[in-house]
């Protein structure tokens, strides 16, 4: 009941979202007085939690922290490296691409613009399909699979979780590019088979589509994803419990990583002070929100981030007694 709750005030807080948001949209540059906060694809967490936080850190900093719709976030990174943002949400092992100048940041080098103010929630890797013909990773042989927005965290994470399977993109699967929102009207008209969604769980994407559909989350192995952890630290195993959205009735197995938010280095220590206050210190009143699903604390903001801390967001954790590494 609980996490039936929690869908529903997260379908709220998406509704909220649509219309508080289009101002920022289409804005292109943040002042001293208005922060843009990159987020993800609206019919995903990022987008709907981006709204929650905004309003806590706009009191707490004095200034108008607007959220903005993207594609996630490797795009966040480099948004905020141009000057379009000043605040993001990120997958840790994205940032970690970011600031070593790895895969989608290659090309470009190394992107160290940007500090993390503190590790948010546990993003859960789910692969969802209709019907009854794919049951494990295996099963996605010969299918056309979503892995996400192009040079999205979840593109990445969908070609780890296939590599450690054996499967090949290609030769094994015919993966194409598609937000979230995207990937369950595309499973809706039978142009795709599957999709890779990288989110909190419960994800409102997915929690439509079981409202209509006959859905399936298809576990990882075990094992699979120990080896994913070998090979990736930033992967943590992780466990969608059954209930956490309506007809699920057994556990699923998988991985999940941090999801971070960050702000450009060029923010000043006093304004990332205030900005991470406006999150932690009204933890009380986000997880009476969030009751039953996505999990925060301010010991949390601490683990599981690979990038420096802002010296603002640094001071506020040392006053708390956590550690908060500055480079």
């Amino acid at each position: 009941m609980k996490k039936r709750i929690y869908a529903l005030l997260l379908a709220a807080v998406m509704a909220f979202g649509v219309s508080a948001c289009g101002a920022a949209d289409t804005a292109t540059e943040g002042s001293a007085e208005t922060m843009k906060m990159a987020t993800g694809d609206a019919a995903g967490s990022y987008y709907a939690f981006g709204n929650l936080l905004s309003d806590y850190m706009s009191d707490a900093s004095g200034m108008n922290v607007e959220v903005v719709s993207t594609e996630g976030s490797a795009g966040n990174i480099k948004g905020i490296h141009d000057g379009v943002y000043q605040l993001a949400l990120a997958q840790s092992d994205v940032m970690s691409y970011a600031w070593n100048g790895i895969r989608s940041f290659a090309g470009g080098g190394e992107v160290k613009s940007f500090r993390a103010i503190g590790g948010l929630y546990e993003e859960a890797l789910q692969i969802v399909t209709l019907g009854e013909t794919i049951r494990s990773v295996e099963d996605l042989r010969g299918k056309t699979v979503s892995i996400g927005a192009e040079n999205s965290g979840v593109a990445f994470n969908a070609v780890n979780v296939l590599d450690v399977y054996g499967l090949r993109i290609g030769d094994d699967i015919k993966a194409v590019n598609l937000s979230f929102g995207d990937s369950v009207e595309a499973m809706k008209a039978g142009e795709i088979d599957a999709a890779f969604i990288v989110s909190g769980a419960p994800t409102k994407a997915v929690a439509d589509l079981i409202a209509t559909e006959d859905v399936h989350l298809v576990s990882i192995d075990a094992r699979k994803a120990a080896e994913l952890q070998r090979r990736y630290p930033y992967y943590n195993q992780y466990v969608i419990l059954s209930g956490t959205y309506t007809g699920l009735d057994e556990d699923v197995t998988t991985v999940s990583i941090q999801a971070t938010m960050i702000v450009s280095a060029d923010v000043s220590e006093d304004d990332v002070y205030n900005l991470t206050a406006g999150i932690y210190d009204n933890m009380e009143p986000i997880s009476a929100i969030l009751e039953g699903g996505i999990q925060m604390s301010v010991e949390n903001g601490t683990t599981g981030v690979t990038v420096p801390f802002h010296t603002g967001a640094a001071k506020y954790f040392a006053e708390k007694g956590f550690y908060a590494p500055t480079e």
